[in-house]
């Protein structure tokens, strides 16, 4: 599968909450994850995807959340708008926020994803 075709796939079943299937079969083994800020901004592999999706339950509660796209770049990358609604479970306080991600791509899987989002 070439990026488009993942990323329609990676945003149906997102949009489903179908994260076993993205994971299992989108996600390459090695896969790497990149946020643009925090102690732990790389993630490498899934069980380190699985640790930080374990903090993530642990610490927000989600009331909704939306990924648009894709948006191909060339064969081998895409991109995704997210729209989330979430209350912090430490604080109670709950907000939107939005971020988009760029999704690279090898052999018909996710080999690197890559957030962008602006700070509240």
């Amino acid at each position: 599968m070439n990026a488009q075709e993942v990323g329609t796939k990676l945003v149906e079943l997102f949009n489903k909450g179908d994260f076993a299937t993205i994971y299992g079969e989108l996600y390459s083994p090695e896969i790497e994850s990149i946020e643009p800020s925090g102690d732990d901004r790389v993630a490498k592999g899934m069980e380190a995807i699985n640790a930080k999706n374990e903090w993530w339950e642990s610490a927000m509660e989600v009331h909704s959340t939306v990924m648009e796209g894709p948006f191909p770049h060339g064969d081998d990358e895409f991109a995704v708008k997210i729209a989330m609604d979430v209350t912090d479970k430490a604080g109670g306080f709950r907000f939107q926020m939005e971020e988009v991600g760029v999704y690279r791509v090898e052999g018909g899987r996710v080999v690197q994803e890559k957030f962008y989002y602006a700070k509240g």
